[in-house]
């Protein structure tokens, strides 16, 4: 099964895969296999289909809040889709490293260790190739967009890296709304031995130009970061590249970051934005301080300041703007710093998987605010384990990495 949909995929779009999954899974003892895929703003699973069309009766668009698919999903649980027993009939998450892709609905004429192992594999290839062929795929674009992305919004995800990363040193994990309307924000995180450079970043106004703004910052940043700049030569070019096309008409606010994965020592500048949030303990939050510099394209003289903060295992650096604390409902109140640290702690201690914190994190935010937000509110989050590259299993329980032992299903499932 797996030999053969790998030697296929080689010369194959994405459009033909739920065929040719079809076709190949049956060497297994796999009698179906349906590819479901989120939405942009994790709300809904989309089924993927073939040329052939799916099969009759099947369900196309499944709500992820109170589902028993939408649970294998935020938790990332292998999850029995009917109540029988001695069937196998699962909801397997479809991930990518830990970015969640969605599920598979498998049906299989064996109930064993074997068949969830086979099962297990076959999801693993699948978010692979899945992974390998969206950049191409305006099928898989399409279908993962619940309405029209706005110009500012079409560029900005196509900027960034996924939502979630991890390996044994590090978790990270990014959220950001309205997905389909964002204008200003953007994040960036990379891997560069043993430091992990962290970007946030918030550009003037709510338009397309502060999307072009944001854009230029970023790629500025890449490409001076790339050549061996340090946290103050990149706040640098970044300004250089706004004021050379904007002559100081437009600003970018930002926390550039770098974290010593061997130490724990996290390096930031501030460039005219809300300092980071340490989380400590899963108790306690406070404010780094360091004194600002200003906003990128501004050209206010202020020094950059490079500050120093020693993290323990276990910390967790949170960066945000302010569409996630200051944006206002009608009456005027505002949905909080102490709200939204309190969020981040509470899911913590629930022991939910970091990527399903800030998913219902930004859906508390959504909610306070009637569903529509008036800035856009990002948040990048990134959790030291400590220096160790092969201890992956803390990294594998936070991130809801589905289980490779195929312990006991999620027992609290019981519906198609």
């Amino acid at each position: 099964m797996l030999a053969g949909l790998l030697n296929a995929s080689h010369l194959m779009p994405l459009d033909a895969l739920p065929d040719r999954v079809g076709d190949y899974s049956r060497a297994a003892g796999l009698t179906g296999v349906l590819i479901y895929v989120a939405d942009l703003g994790r709300q809904e699973l989309h089924l993927l289909t073939g040329p052939g069309g799916p099969p009759p009766d099947t369900e196309r668009d499944i709500r992820i809040e109170g589902t028993a698919p939408g649970r294998a999903y935020q938790y990332g649980r292998l999850t029995p889709a009917t109540p029988q027993r001695g069937r196998g009939d699962w909801w397997v998450p479809l991930v990518d490293g830990t970015e969640r892709l969605g599920l598979l609905r498998v049906r299989s004429a064996h109930d064993d260790a074997r068949a969830r192992e086979d099962v297990d594999r076959l999801a693993a290839l699948l978010a692979l190739m899945i992974s390998a062929k969206r950049v191409s795929s305006d099928t898989l674009a399409r279908l993962t967009r619940t309405e029209p992305l706005t110009l500012g919004a079409e560029m900005a995800w196509n900027l960034m890296p996924p939502r979630t990363y991890a390996d044994g040193r590090v978790v990270i994990a990014a959220s950001l709304e309205p997905a389909y309307a964002v204008s200003g924000d953007v994040y960036e995180y990379a891997i560069d031995g043993p430091l992990v450079h962290l970007t946030l970043c918030d550009a003037m106004g709510h338009d397309t130009a502060a999307g072009l703004c944001a854009a230029l910052a970023l790629g500025a940043c890449r490409n001076s970061r790339r050549q061996g700049a340090d946290l103050v030569a990149k706040g640098d070019a970044m300004e250089t590249a706004l004021m050379a096309q904007y002559d100081e008409r437009r600003y970018v606010t930002g926390i550039l970051a770098t974290l010593d994965t061997r130490t724990g020592e996290l390096d930031w500048v501030n460039r005219g934005h809300h300092p980071p949030i340490i989380i400590r303990g899963k108790q306690w939050s406070r404010h780094l301080k360091c004194p600002p510099g200003h906003p990128m394209g501004t050209n206010l003289g202020l020094p950059s300041t490079v500050c120093r903060e020693q993290l323990e295992p276990g910390d967790r650096i949170v960066l945000y703007t302010d569409g996630i604390t200051e944006a206002r409902r009608p009456d005027k109140s505002v949905f909080g710093l102490e709200r939204f640290t309190d969020f981040l702690i509470r899911g913590e201690a629930e022991g939910l998987p970091v990527p399903e914190t800030l998913r219902r994190l930004i859906r508390a935010v959504l909610d306070y605010h009637d569903g529509h937000l008036q800035d856009d509110a990002t948040i990048l989050m990134c959790e030291w384990l400590g220096p160790a590259l092969d201890n992956t299993h803390p990294a594998a329980v936070l991130t809801g990495l589905p289980s490779r032992d195929h312990a006991p299903l999620d027992p609290e499932s019981s519906q198609s």
